[in-house]
């Protein structure tokens, strides 16, 4: 089978002025040339329209968040259709914040996936764990249980353009990192609960990533992984010299 194409996307989160924002995506995009890996950015709403334009065949802008509707009295909301008319093809889905803090569940998560894959956007869809979960022993049940509910109704055609993130939430902030067997021993146990469903094929063309903690110092191990296909980097993606180190090892 044909080996997948890495992927390394920053997460901003509610981080960045305009100056820097403008100077970071500046310095990201001017360094990745025929990068062998994806590049995703995802800064705050309020400089996608401009971080847009800078777009090129290396480096795609998305967005961190949006509604499941197409308009309406959703007040603080965005639209698809909104990031569409500025040029956005890319969205995070049930990022582990999204899910803790605003409460998404996995029907609305399920929706959000709907959304975006009838407005051609290309969704990438997080899961992971908490603490708790973890320590239970039980983490691929309930990770496996994330991705049956949002997104088993799919097609195999509609599952291929997916990307997934896993992130185990106890790692993320925290300095903790899962030591790569345990990064590998997840994602194989989430692309074997992906075959049940629609096939070893589909299954191995599906990109996972692993977000927790991604560090230069961490990553080229993570991505050496069989079934590591890059990274969603949190912090480390707020300085242009340790992200661009972690798209390098991802090639």
């Amino acid at each position: 089978m044909a080996k997948r194409k890495p992927v390394v996307a920053g997460n901003w989160k509610m981080n960045t002025s305009k100056e820097e924002a403008n100077q970071l995506s500046t310095e990201i995009i001017s360094q990745v040339n025929n990068a062998q890996a994806e590049v995703l950015l995802f800064p705050p709403f309020v400089y996608l329209s401009e971080l847009g334009q800078k777009q090129n065949d290396y480096v795609a802008i998305g967005a961190q968040n949006f509604h499941p509707e197409t308009k309406g009295a959703f007040t603080g909301e965005i639209s698809l259709s909104m990031l569409e008319s500025i040029g956005i093809r890319y969205v995070l889905i049930g990022h582990s914040e999204r899910r803790t803090i605003f409460n998404e569940s996995d029907d609305f998560l399920a929706k959000k996936v709907d959304r975006a894959l009838l407005s051609n956007f290309s969704p990438v869809f997080c899961c992971g764990e908490p603490l708790s979960v973890r320590e239970t022993g039980n983490p691929m049940e309930f990770v496996n249980n994330q991705l049956t509910d949002s997104l088993f109704h799919l097609q195999a055609d509609q599952a291929q353009r997916l990307i997934l993130a896993y992130e185990p939430i106890w790692a993320i902030g925290t300095g903790l990192t899962a030591s790569p067997q345990q990064a590998q021993e997840m994602h194989a146990s989430i692309r074997q609960h992906l075959a049940k469903k629609w096939g070893e094929q589909t299954a191995h063309s599906i990109r996972i990533l692993y977000g927790g903690s991604v560090k230069p110092a961490n990553a080229k191990e993570l991505f050496s992984q069989p079934d590591v296909d890059g990274g969603l980097v949190g912090g480390a993606s707020l300085k242009a010299d340790s992200f661009m180190e972690i798209i390098k090892a991802a090639e």
